[in-house]
């Protein structure tokens, strides 16, 4: 008994200290490839240029949102799309039918 013991005991052990060896193992790299060369896109045109309509007209209209960056993120797609903004800070949706049509996917108004 002692024996079968000695010797299924000796079996893990060695079995044991394989499985360490490979867990320590250090992941080999692929080898990498070769880097095409380096082109810097041109900036946008829109970096250097001076406020654009919808900023402007949409700047006006959401300068009394609670939560002004969504306000001007919707009214700046919505005024491309569209073309115009109502004028004030509310309301007068009247005034662009393509700003007030607009919805979102759950059929509520997308334009602010």
């Amino acid at each position: 008994m002692k024996l079968l013991f000695a010797t299924l005991l000796f079996m893990f052990l060695v079995l044991g200290s394989s499985f360490v060896r490979l867990s320590f193992a250090e992941p080999v790299a692929p080898h990498p490839k070769p880097a095409a060369p380096a082109t810097i896109p041109p900036p946008s045109p829109a970096a250097h240029s001076p406020p654009s309509f919808c900023d402007k007209k949409c700047g006006e209209r959401c300068k009394k949102a609670g939560v002004k960056d969504r306000c001007l993120k919707y009214c700046g797609i919505c005024c491309r799309d569209c073309k115009c903004v109502p004028s004030g800070t509310y309301g007068n949706k009247s005034e662009c039918r393509c700003y007030r049509d607009k919805v979102n996917s759950k059929g509520k108004p997308k334009c602010p």
